[in-house]
């Protein structure tokens, strides 16, 4: 192949960063429209376009973590694991998605302390608690909860909805939790777990190495998005 000749992967990188940034345009102005469908009354505009803005939001994520696993496999990720304040972080991650927890009129709550502080990716992070909030988005009757704590050197964060909890087949280990096969009868491509498990697993101290559980139970009975990190 010709130096010059592009890979089908990088042609594959480059129209997905596209097809964010266009996606992003048009996630913004339907904000637009819909805060002014609210303004004017028109609730079934505004309740029709909620529906749209949390499928799109879930597609921008998605192609966020295409994009940012493309660049692991590349090494071409600029990883920065860096003292990070974990209570502003899930702070920023909801404010961003206030306008779908507005829509699908959720009670989300924030239980961590001020103090919380650890090494991390930030923004691999944020992506891992974006996946998994769109996850709760679909399944929760009408709360989340968002939770962290330290424990005997390692950090948890938990993600707990008030549905109906994970399928028994889903509720697996990590490594489990990993697998990127595709299920034709829901839909699911497995992209959302792999990408937080290899996020989880980018974060060590000595031998030990971040992980990803999947359980039911938590504060509301309902399904469960761990993350471990050391």
């Amino acid at each position: 192949m010709a130096q010059d000749e592009i890979s089908f992967t990088d042609l594959i990188a480059s129209s997905i960063h596209d097809m964010k940034n266009s996606l992003n345009v048009q996630i913004s102005e339907l904000e637009k429209i819909s805060e002014q469908c609210r303004k004017d009354g028109d609730l079934q505009a505004y309740e029709n376009l909620g529906g749209v803005i949390y499928q799109a939001n879930r597609m921008n994520s998605n192609l966020v973590q295409l994009l940012s696993l493309y660049k692991l496999d590349k090494s071409i990720y600029p990883v920065d694991i860096a003292e990070c304040d974990i209570a502003e972080l899930i702070g920023d991650v909801l404010l961003q998605n206030r306008s779908v927890m507005e829509f699908k009129n959720l009670t989300v709550t924030m239980d961590c302390s001020a103090d919380c502080l650890w090494y991390v990716d930030r923004d691999l992070l944020a992506g891992v608690l974006l996946n998994a909030l769109n996850n709760a988005y679909q399944y929760t009757r009408d709360r989340i909860r968002v939770a962290t704590r330290i424990q005997a050197g390692w950090l948890e964060l938990r993600i707990e909805d008030n549905g109906q909890g994970y399928p028994a087949y889903m509720l697996r280990d990590e490594a489990a939790a990993a697998d990127k096969s595709v299920n034709f009868l829901t839909g699911s491509t497995g992209l959302g777990f792999y990408f937080s498990s290899q996020v989880a697993r980018m974060h060590r101290n000595g031998d030990r190495q971040g992980m990803l559980l999947i359980e039911n139970g938590g504060a509301y009975g309902g399904g469960c998005f761990v993350v471990r990190l050391p």
